[in-house]
């Protein structure tokens, strides 16, 4: 990615949740290198995330730290206007935070199990993007959400929650557009499948994964930076300001809805 240059990135300020690792963390250096400035969010992972902070600024970005809880109203809230009252805009929202919070079979959820989930993976996407609404209008810019394959499939053992609410992001997404379309904002979501990421080191098995990746066509796990062209692309509104209401699934053939 270092060597493409979308120009109308340039300068531009975004905040990316869930940050720290994974696929957050690779959409930030990408912005970065991009020359974007970026606010890289954190919950738990102080130290991986100023590693994020660092390479940001060291391929041309400018980058500044912001912590909390998305899956807590108030704290994703504050993530969002820290972030924005840092650069004096906000141009563009990542909603990557997210979590499946240990695989867990819904006869043997609980109540605190289930709100946990939910506000991390589903309600966060809302909270952050009202309350990223009264600086995108300002100048239009773009939401984009990370939704999953789980959303289709059902997902696999014991994730029949985190799949339901990335469902929830995926109709969130184009109800969203529908309803900020007149105010300049296009909303959009990227869908991963199988990506390598701290995500399935910790919550899937040696075995899970090579189940996995034998129904994937192009036959193998992707990496964190294989995911970030679909998010530049969409962050871009020289590559696809009129495109709104999508979900791009970048998933090796997995699935060919």
């Amino acid at each position: 990615m270092a060597a493409l240059r979308i120009p109308d990135l340039k300068g531009k300020a975004f905040l990316v949740t869930g940050a720290s690792t994974g696929i957050g963390a690779a959409v930030a250096r990408a912005l970065g290198e991009q020359e974007a400035r970026v606010a890289v969010h954190y919950n738990a992972s102080e130290s991986d995330a100023r590693k994020v902070a660092r390479a940001v600024e060291k391929v041309g970005g400018k980058a500044f730290l912001v912590a909390g809880d998305m899956g807590d109203h108030a704290q994703a809230v504050g993530v969002v206007e820290r972030a924005a009252r840092h650069f004096g805009r906000l141009d563009g929202l990542i909603n990557n935070a997210g979590s499946l919070l240990g695989r867990r079979l819904v006869m043997d959820s609980d109540e605190a199990h289930d709100r946990a989930v939910v506000d991390l993976n589903a309600l966060s996407v809302l909270w952050a993007s009202r309350a990223a609404l009264p600086w995108l209008r300002k100048r239009g810019g773009a939401i984009v959400n990370t939704t999953s394959i789980a959303a289709r499939n059902g997902g696999g053992p014991g994730a029949a929650l985190y799949a339901s609410s990335k469902a929830f992001v995926s109709t969130l997404t184009r109800g969203l557009a529908k309803e900020w379309v007149k105010l300049g904002i296009r909303v959009n979501a990227v869908s991963p499948g199988v990506i390598l990421t701290p995500f399935h080191q910790r919550y899937s098995t040696s075995e899970q994964m090579k189940g996995m990746v034998a129904s994937i066509p192009m036959g193998y796990a992707a990496t964190a930076e294989e995911c970030v062209g679909a998010y530049l692309f969409l962050a871009s509104a020289a590559l696809s300001g009129y495109i709104t209401g999508q979900i791009i699934e970048v998933n090796g053939g997995q699935l060919m809805p």
